[in-house]
């Protein structure tokens, strides 16, 4: 979203003479929500506006204009990595690729060189610094947790080659071995499941609420209003039901893993 709103925002915060935490507090929000409604992060949902209107003696501006939470914007996938970021539990949904924070170097890498319209070689080496950057985050013991749901289409798709198919589930594997992450298959004879074409980045994080990111060509949504999220974590819990345990998922990938060594 532009940033207009946010820096309303702002202004007429500054203008009361009040500080993030002094506005949140007053309007029974998190500082750090404040913080991200004001540098365009996030949307606030109608009754935080409502409050935020109501502190601040604006009226209903804040409440009527809301920015449209459903807009695709040019730069959508970098609110996404900033929340990514500051999440304390990550849940993915891929359908057809490895989710970009647990690709391997190799399997960026074939991505990233294929991108069309095509890009130079630096180019693609500046975007594959920028997705390994982003699994520095699973350098940490603990947080945030992940976890991935994955299609067995994702283990099917031959990106790269046998080799980097191969590492790249290997690597997959060692992160579940670890207890580092959760991994869990939609197996193919399942059939329909409630997030069949679709990308989804559900998080959630200590002092705000919950966002989701759903992902299609050209156009990227994080979506914070109470009602989608709560449908699309729903989504995610039936699917989830309905994948292969943990044990059996790792069955299935070293299997897999293995398969392609053998065919190299």
């Amino acid at each position: 979203m532009g940033n207009v709103y946010g820096d309303w925002l702002k202004a007429q915060r500054e203008e009361a003479g009040l500080t993030q935490q002094q506005l949140a507090d007053a309007a029974i929000m998190s500082r750090s929500l404040i913080g991200h409604i004001e540098t365009g992060r996030r949307v606030p949902t109608k009754g935080d506006a409502q409050r935020l209107d109501g502190v601040l003696n604006t009226g209903n501006v804040l409440s009527s204009f809301l920015p449209q939470e459903d807009a695709a914007v040019a730069d959508y996938f970098e609110t996404a990595r900033q929340l990514e970021q500051q999440a304390v539990l990550i849940q993915e949904f891929a359908q057809c690729l490895v989710p970009g924070i647990l690709q391997t170097e190799g399997y960026a890498r074939a991505i990233l060189g294929t991108a069309f319209p095509p890009v130079s070689e630096g180019e693609c080496d500046r975007r594959l610094v920028t997705r390994l950057e982003r699994a520095k985050i699973l350098d940490e013991a603990v947080t945030p947790v992940m976890w991935a749901l994955l299609d067995e289409a994702v283990l099917r798709r031959r990106i790269g080659g046998p080799d980097v198919m191969a590492e790249q589930i290997d690597h997959l594997v060692s992160l579940a071995e670890s207890g580092r992450i959760q991994v869990y298959v939609l197996p193919f004879a399942l059939g329909f499941h409630p997030l069949l074409g679709n990308m989804l980045t559900l998080m959630w994080f200590e002092d705000q609420p919950p966002a989701v990111y759903s992902e299609g060509l050209y156009v990227g949504k994080v979506h914070d209003a109470p009602s989608v999220v709560q449908e699309l974590q729903h989504r995610y819990a039936l699917a989830l039901a309905n994948a292969l345990p943990l044990a059996e998922t790792l069955a299935l990938l070293r299997a897999t893993a293995r398969d392609y060594e053998l065919h190299d």
